[in-house]
């Protein structure tokens, strides 16, 4: 199965949400990251996403927004060409790609 970046979007997106209401570390629900993106704690995904996806080794297949300490961050499944997965964290406000692991 081929997934153009038009029809990846909305998989994002559900991938998101489902994460972020599915454990209590993470953004409760759109309204949560609606705030925070309001209050200048973090930055939209699709900036962020511009932002990095030159670093990001694949296509994103996932994504998750979690809030820990009191800092926000974006956590990306990518997998690359050669089918390998890799999660990406990225500060949410900053967009500075904190970590990266094969998974």
């Amino acid at each position: 199965m081929d997934l153009c970046p038009q029809r990846l979007r909305p998989l994002i997106l559900a991938v998101a949400l489902l994460a972020a209401s599915e454990a209590p570390a993470f953004a409760r629900d759109h309204d949560d990251a609606r705030r925070a993106v309001e209050a200048g704690e973090i930055r939209p995904l699709d900036e962020i996403l511009n932002t990095i996806r030159s670093k990001l080794p694949g296509e994103v297949v996932g994504v998750k927004l979690e809030r820990e300490a009191g800092t926000w961050t974006y956590e990306f499944r990518v997998v690359d060409a050669k089918g390998r997965l890799f999660e990406i964290h990225v500060d949410a406000k900053s967009g500075f790609v904190e970590r990266t692991r094969a998974k």
